[in-house]
């Protein structure tokens, strides 16, 4: 099965780079990417071991988990967060990625229900401070942090970021080093935080270089994308 082949690949490509770049082996998660995908495909991946998978629309992320209805999936939500989908995103989401409002952090906090336990959540930086791409400025995180800490039922974890796409090795990680560096500079005081929530399946060896903990991989697990 393809899938199966792909999947296998991805996790081979993943340990060679960790050995390659001096990571300690399985410190890199693979989050799949399931955005407009279907059951069928995610229960493929999941039947081959896969247990994380990201999801970019609420709505139709929530189809697919009322479907599946299986407790050891882990679910990330990893797009832009509406005001009106805080609730839902609350309710049935392990992991949020792409927190970078404060009024959105009160919304999740306030609608996680007690009995799950903490929502774990990142802090989405934009690195290439791009005006078109969500996420706050490198030097806002600190004071960010702080203020999320304040909230009881969301556990930061760490950072996420997209930086500006380029196809250069070199070019790929500088954004990331640059992220890196910060997150080791905030884990000083905070040993808890434990994700670096970088790469995609165009600039994944290059975050894992720069230690990425979990990388974003959607068109090389599943082929390209259906429209």
């Amino acid at each position: 099965m393809k899938l199966a082949d792909n999947l296998a690949h991805i996790h081979n490509e993943i340990s060679l780079a960790e050995k390659r770049y001096g990571r300690s082996k399985g410190s890199v998660c693979l989050l799949a990417v399931s955005k407009t995908r279907t059951i069928a495909e995610i229960m493929a991946a999941f039947n081959e071991g896969q247990r994380h998978f990201g999801e970019n629309y609420c709505q139709e992320a929530l189809e697919k988990i009322e479907k599946i209805e299986r407790p050891d999936i882990i679910w990330h939500f990893i797009g832009p967060i509406q005001s009106n989908k805080t609730r839902q995103i609350a309710i049935h989401f392990d992991w949020v990625h792409t927190i970078d409002r404060i009024k959105i952090a009160q919304r999740l906090d306030n609608a996680r229900p007690e009995n799950l336990g903490p929502l774990n959540v990142c802090v989405q930086v934009n690195i290439s401070d791009e005006t078109s791409k969500s996420g706050i400025v490198l030097d806002a995180v600190e004071e960010f942090i702080n203020e999320l800490e304040s909230f009881k039922k969301l556990k930061v974890r760490g950072l996420m970021s997209l930086p500006a796409p380029t196809t250069d090795f070199e070019q790929q990680c500088k954004p990331f080093s640059v992220l890196y560096e910060k997150f080791q500079e905030l884990r000083k005081t905070r040993p808890e935080l434990d994700t670096l929530s970088i790469g995609t399946t165009q600039d994944m060896l290059a975050a894992i270089a720069e230690g990425g903990t979990m990388v974003r991989i959607g068109t090389a697990l599943f082929g390209p994308r259906v429209t």
